[in-house]
């Protein structure tokens, strides 16, 4: 058996790891072999578990090697791997976005593929955009984003990403957006509400929008949670009325679900938080997003996907005999078959399975197990949604180079779990129950105390002590 030490060297001598500063990977922080996946847990090369608190980056839905995704896909690979999606079509694509479709009313009736969230957003950049210009708009090129906004790292999505340890080298290679208030209920000021905090970002768009409106393409923004911020929470009131401000203003509304998508924040698309309850059905086919972009879970951990809904209302401009004026993005992988495969066995457990209420079951539980830490001294700004936990450890306490040590504690209490600065938080596969939420939580008690208390320890290149 090769050992972890030897397949860390030879990571080290041949991969760049993403996401990675590799002078730390190769000095303190060994990637972890993994070998094999099970539910919830990932094991080493040496047989040590960890509990994926991260959904391996908050791809994977019902645990890993899902028996029923792979055996979709086992099906899928005796009939059709792949075919070109230009001039040729397949089931797995069009059932997925007649199903996708289905989720929102028919108010997003088109689905276009790529393979990774980055490029859904590049996508819908591009279409907004030229939709614009099709229908004699040349003048709406602009976009506006949120502060400490995400959506990926190719330079279009990086232009419209506010997290300055991805964004800063390229900088002079970015198209300016413009930047506006985030709804971060964190920034709530004495005696406010998170809708109060809502509608104070709400006014900063608006005022925007009164003076560029006519040149502004499309808003994008993370419904509910702002995830590489820290998971930054706002009301669902900011979504109402942001819908209402892009209608108001005729600017798209681009709404990135990559990583909140498939019934991370309790409903399949976060969105559907912020619709109007008793309203008509036309009412309710208004008050979508005229793009949303889905990725990570849609797949279920298994294969790379990604795609971007559009309204009817934008395909229709796309339609001409000039070429030039068709939507002619696309990558060799578009619409693979494998893939779409792969997110229907997904939507077949959602439609098959009462995933939402499940997990919303569960969600009770852990956070009851969690408590007692949520109510330490140390912490603050607790905070939920759906299946996704966050809390941050307070500036006097967290200490220099906080994620990485936490992260290294984590591994020795049988946790894959990376902070992102001073916020803890969890986004596990949707398998838990009562006694797997007891442990995942004095798990995680537990590393906090040996961070706080052990700020200095050596943990390198340290296995699991369970």
């Amino acid at each position: 058996m090769t050992s972890n030490a030897e397949w860390q060297r030879r990571s080290l001598a041949s991969l760049w790891h993403p996401c990675t500063q590799m002078q730390r990977a190769a000095t303190t922080v060994p990637p972890l072999p993994m070998v094999r996946g099970q539910g919830p847990w990932l094991f080493d090369a040496e047989g040590h578990r960890y509990f994926d608190a991260l959904s391996s980056w908050w791809v994977n839905l019902f645990g890993h090697a899902d028996a029923r995704i792979a055996a979709a896909l086992k099906d899928q690979l005796d009939t059709l791997p792949h075919v070109m999606l230009a001039g040729c079509t397949h089931a797995p694509a069009v059932e997925l976005a007649e199903r996708l479709s289905a989720r929102t009313g028919g108010a997003l009736g088109h689905a276009f593929f790529a393979s990774d969230g980055a490029s859904a957003v590049e996508i819908a950049l591009k279409m907004s955009f030229h939709h614009w210009r099709n229908r004699g708009r040349i003048d709406k090129g602009e976009f506006v984003c949120l502060k400490q906004g995400y959506h990926g790292e190719t330079l279009g999505a990086l232009a419209v990403t506010d997290v300055q340890v991805f964004r800063d080298a390229y900088d002079p290679l970015l198209m300016r957006a413009h930047q506006v208030m985030s709804p971060d209920a964190r920034q709530a000021r004495p005696g406010e509400s998170a809708a109060d905090v809502a509608a104070r970002a709400v006014g900063e768009v608006e005022m925007l929008l009164r003076e560029r409106g006519e040149r502004v393409a499309a808003v994008i923004v993370e419904p509910l949670v702002q995830g590489a911020a820290g998971m930054a929470m706002h009301d669902p009131s900011y979504l109402r009325a942001l819908r209402a401000l892009c209608t108001r203003f005729d600017v798209h509304l681009i709404a990135d679900e990559i990583a909140v998508g498939c019934g991370r924040t309790g409903t399949f698309f976060a969105w559907e938080q912020a619709l109007p309850e008793d309203a008509s059905e036309a009412e309710r086919r208004a008050a979508w997003p005229d793009f949303i972009t889905l990725s990570k879970g849609i797949s279920g951990g298994f294969l790379p996907l990604s795609l971007v809904l559009s309204t009817d209302a934008v395909f229709q401009a796309f339609l001409d005999e000039d070429v030039a004026r068709g939507f002619l993005h696309s990558h060799s992988y578009t619409g693979n078959a494998l893939a779409c495969r792969a997110a229907l066995a997904v939507l077949d457990r959602f439609d098959q399975e009462d995933v939402l209420g499940r997990n919303a079951v569960q969600a009770e539980a852990l956070t009851h197990a969690l408590q007692p830490l949520l109510d330490d001294p140390r912490v603050e700004h607790p905070r939920r949604r759906g299946m996704i936990w966050a809390f941050d450890v307070r500036a006097e306490h967290a200490g220099g180079n906080f994620a990485e040590r936490f992260h290294l504690a984590g591994r020795q209490q049988e946790l894959l779990i990376r902070p992102i600065g001073r916020t803890v938080y969890l986004m596990p596969p949707y398998v838990l129950d009562e006694a797997l939420s007891a442990w995942l939580a004095q798990r995680l008690q537990a590393t906090l105390t040996d961070v706080l208390e052990h700020p200095d320890a050596d943990r390198t290149h340290q296995p699991p002590t369970a």
